[in-house]
Order: C-alpha cells, then sequence, then structure tokens
C-alpha cells in the first residue's frame, strides 16, 4: 500500500479523571524522523488513501495504544492547518474518554515512556502544536491556523 498520499494526520487526546483531576494520556517518540523526543499526545498518525480521520483515530489507538475505542465515544476538537517550513499538514484532533483496559506502548521502536499528565499543567516538552490542540479543547476552539507567521 503506498503511504502518506494526503497530507492529513490525526491526533487522539485520550482522557481520564482521577481525583477531580482531568488527564491526558502522553507519549515520548522516538526514532520517527518528526519531534523525536518530545512528547506528543496519546497517538497519532497518517490519514491512509481512502481512509476517513476517524477510522485513522481508531486504527491508530489498536496500533500504538494496544486499545479498542468505539467510534461513537470519539468526539472531534479540533482541526489544525499547519506549515513547517515547506511543508503543509492538516491535522484533525479527537478526543476519547471512555476505554477499556490501560494503554501500553505497541510500537517501542516508536515510544519510550507513555505517561498521564493533568491537562492544566502540561509538561514544558510537549510539542507545541499539540498544546495548542489541548487549549483550544480547553476554550471550546474549533480551528487553528499553525506556522503561518
Amino acid at each position: 500500500m503506498e503511504r502518506f498520499t494526503a497530507p492529513a494526520g490525526v491526533v487522539l487526546m485520550l482522557l481520564k479523571e482521577v481525583d477531580g483531576k482531568k488527564l491526558v494520556l502522553l507519549q515520548r517518540r522516538k526514532n520517527t524522523g518528526f519531534a523525536d523526543g518530545l512528547l506528543d499526545l496519546s497517538c497519532s498518525g497518517h490519514v491512509e488513501k481512502d481512509e476517513v480521520m476517524s477510522d485513522t483515530v481508531l486504527r491508530e489507538c489498536v496500533e500504538e495504544l494496544g486499545l479498542s475505542i468505539k467510534k461513537s465515544d470519539l468526539r472531534f476538537i479540533c482541526f489544525i492547518h499547519k506549515r513547517d517550513g515547506d511543508k503543509i499538514y492538516y491535522y484533525g484532533y479527537f478526543a476519547c474518554d471512555k476505554f477499556v483496559g490501560e494503554p501500553k506502548i505497541m510500537e517501542s521502536e516508536k515510544c519510550s515512556q507513555l505517561l498521564w499528565a493533568d491537562l492544566n499543567f502540561l509538561p514544558a516538552d510537549v510539542i507545541p502544536d499539540r498544546v495548542e490542540a489541548v487549549k483550544a479543547y480547553l476554550s471550546g476552539g474549533n480551528y487553528i491556523e499553525y506556522g503561518w507567521e
């Protein structure tokens, strides 16, 4: 299968509440060629040919975290039109707080760590446009143009 034919990706924010705090699952990237060493949101991936964004989220959740979630439990958060140098990308962000089991690293060659972090106090080394998506989630925003300054 030819990969990465569309300049589109998805990102999932897997959420849970513990002791009244809303937590988001983060993963530390490695060996991917993008933002290696930084924290990313729960899982992310490229939209493949003939695949809709919501199906990509479901696929990536299984591939990266070993979790199956229901499409009906996904919530759209925001859309980011991103410019990174000469590359243009379109990201759909989704959230889910209904899942069974514990996420685990399924692709150890691409991820070195999983951790739950307070949604309102993210670590300093989260990928910057992911931070903007979290801000949009918290404020109710749904469209961001990033990197066009």
